[in-house]
């Protein structure tokens, strides 16, 4: 199911950041392959986004997926 968040915080040197769900909860993970795969370059921290959430292959969490700026 497709969410609406906010990206809260991106480090460019890891290639990792956290973006926060619009209707509350933990703070989803996202790679920079995710940016990739979409085809979105990564927006300033505190862009609007809305992306699917799907659990980690290594099971370390869920982690976004299909991202769009809002």
């Amino acid at each position: 199911m497709r969410q609406n968040g906010t990206l809260k915080f991106f480090n460019h040197d890891r290639g990792f950041g956290f973006i926060t769900p619009s209707e509350g909860g933990k703070d989803i993970f996202v790679h920079i392959t995710a940016f990739e795969r979409s085809g979105v370059a990564v927006p300033a921290e505190g862009a609007a986004l809305t992306f699917i959430a799907e659990e980690d292959r290594r099971g370390r969490g869920q982690q976004a997926a299909q991202i769009e700026l809002s």
